[in-house]
Parts: C-alpha cells; structure tokens; sequence
C-alpha cells in the first residue's frame, strides 16, 4: 500500500486544513495521508482539525520550510 501525498506547498491559511479535510475520506479508516506545507499554521491549524474531526496526527516533522503532517483517518 503507497502513503497517499498531499503536497499543499504554497497554499495560504486555511487551504491546507481545507484540502486535507476534503480528502480525508479518499483513504480507508486506519490509513495515512501525509500532508506537505509550507504555512507556518499549520502545526496549529492541523491538530485543531483533526480532534473537532475525529481524526488523529501521527507525527509532525518540520524540514526547513517544509511541514510534513502524517494524518490517520479514524472516522
């Protein structure tokens, strides 16, 4: 099974919370989507999505200026 990438680089506030939360449900309950940024809020706006949705923040890597965000799906 390949991770399923998001490469959400160069979106402003709120775009990235907005693609995730659109494509969530494009992988099986218990699965990952990893989600690549470059908006400083997200290493807020990420984990305040995913307790309001349900779904759960598996690790957050800051590489520079990029923010890798590996999302389960949990509902």
């Amino acid at each position: 099974m390949s991770e399923k990438i998001l490469d959400l680089k160069g979106l402003p506030c709120p775009m990235p919370v907005v693609k995730i939360s659109q494509e969530i449900s494009s992988v099986e309950i218990d699965e990952t989507i990893k989600a690549i940024t470059t908006d400083p809020g997200s290493l807020n706006d990420f984990p305040a999505w995913a307790e309001s949705s349900g779904n759960e923040i598996v690790s957050t890597d800051q590489q520079g200026e990029e923010i890798h965000i590996l999302v389960k799906r949990k509902v």
